[in-house]
């Protein structure tokens, strides 16, 4: 599209033309495709993916103000990208990789002489909700979701701390480089 057509959609569409922002929009589409096609994402989250892309790019026509200046496109780069992310994150976070209990504890061949300490003093070192956690699951026994429902927090909550406290421990006992796989 012209720089000149473009400028007197912006203004009418400031007017308040629906007809206005409605050809902006869809002008504009390829820029959600384009940066969708740019992000690696599973197949089954595609599609979600471009809806989210094309409510950041309508939320971005209503906001621009043309009148600054700054490219629109650059504008809806920016705002299109960032909500494609906040949705990969929000849906990784909701399914997280749990991570297997296993990997607390090593051979007595593997531990580095320097720097080791106990994996009970580890988990003291722990705070908050972590070290909650993480003694319910490890020391008391219990399933995540009862966990969960203890301490009135989504079962995912539950897998993420003890995927960080495990992170914690694992780099305080200098565990970070012993298992490949983990």
């Amino acid at each position: 599209m012209n720089q000149e057509k473009e400028r007197d959609l912006w203004l009418r569409c400031r007017e308040g033309s629906l007809d206005a922002r409605e050809e902006l929009i869809i002008a504009y589409r390829p820029l959600v495709f384009w940066l969708a096609g740019k992000l690696r994402v599973f197949p089954a989250l595609r599609q979600d993916v471009i809806q989210e892309g094309m409510l950041a790019l309508i939320g971005a026509v209503d906001r621009f103000d043309p009148g600054r200046d700054l490219r629109f496109t650059t504008y809806a780069y920016h705002r299109i990208r960032g909500q494609m992310i906040n949705l990969l994150d929000r849906s990784e976070r909701r399914a997280p990789i749990p991570m297997d209990d296993e990997c607390l504890f090593v051979e007595e061949s593997e531990a580095p002489d320097e720097g080791w300490m106990d994996v009970a003093e580890s988990i003291e070192r722990l705070q908050g909700k972590e070290a909650a956690v993480v003694s319910a699951l490890f020391f008391e026994g219990k399933q995540p979701s009862k966990v969960a429902a203890e301490q009135k927090m989504d079962i995912s909550h539950v897998y993420r701390l003890r995927r960080s406290a495990v992170a914690k421990i694992r780099g305080w006992l200098g565990l970070d480089n012993v298992f490949s796989d983990a």
